[in-house]
Parts: C-alpha cells; structure tokens; sequence
C-alpha cells in the first residue's frame, strides 16, 4: 500500500479554518430577563432568557504579551450589548434577537465569527427550552 502523499493542497471548511486561527470565547447560559414574544400572554412581561455567545477571535487579536485585558476581546463587551439590545424594548422573535445581537458582536473589529442562541426554559412544560441559534462569519478580508 502506498503512503499518502502529503504534499497536497488541504481544504480545511470554514469551521476547520477557525478553529486554527482562532481563539474561541465563550458565554454559557447567560440568563436575562427580556421583554420577548409573539403572543399576547408575553406582551407587556418579562420572561427568562438563555443567551449562549461564541466568538471566534484570531490568535493575533487575542493573544496577549503584557497579560493585560486591552490585549484581547472582554466578556464585558458581550453582556453589555445583550444588555443596551434589550434595553431597546419587545422583540416579538428569538430570530430578530439572534440576527441583532450576532450582528452587533460580528461588527467588533477583533471578532471574526459569531455563534449566538436564545432559550426560552418556560414555554412548553414538557421540554428543557426552545430557541434559536446563529451562526455569523466575517470575511477575513473584512478584518482591519
């Protein structure tokens, strides 16, 4: 049997590519109370909301030398724009919701993809939660 040949060009998909070249951030289940629904039982209340955020952020953005938090993407940054998004008033679907706060991630310059999902945990009796999930990529020649 004859050995590979591994002088090949390899085509790596675009989540191959990011995994390479990108740090991953994270935010798991972080919980909000949010003005959301298309019904009129949810109009004018709040309910529970689970946001999950991933950012792929490339190793030169988000390797730091000096240890120090300007170096790299802040988590700060996340759940402040979760917040000022629905500071904004009543998303009638979790679909507007993922595309606005995918949208408003994916402009940070040092960000390269986006993954986001809401959750609501209180609809259906019988199942953990419903929602939605985004996935948002910035061409690298987009990046500054």
């Amino acid at each position: 049997m004859n050995a590979p040949d591994l002088t090949l060009p390899v085509q790596l998909s675009l989540l191959d590519e990011l995994r390479l070249s990108c740090r991953k951030l994270f935010l798991r289940r972080h919980e909000v109370q949010a003005h959301i629904g298309a019904h009129d039982f949810e109009k004018g209340v709040t309910q529970r909301l689970w946001i999950d955020v991933e950012l792929w952020v490339p190793f030169e953005r988000s390797t730091p030398s000096l240890d120090s938090l300007h170096e790299v993407v802040d988590y700060d940054f996340v759940r402040a724009e979760v917040a000022l998004r629905l500071r904004q008033g009543h998303v009638e679907l979790q679909e507007t919701l993922c595309d606005d706060l995918a949208r408003r991630l994916l402009a940070h310059p040092g960000v390269r993809a986006v993954r986001l999902s809401t959750c609501k945990p209180d609809v259906y009796p019988d199942c953990e939660a419903v929602g939605v999930e985004v996935f948002h990529v910035k061409p690298a020649s987009a990046l500054p």
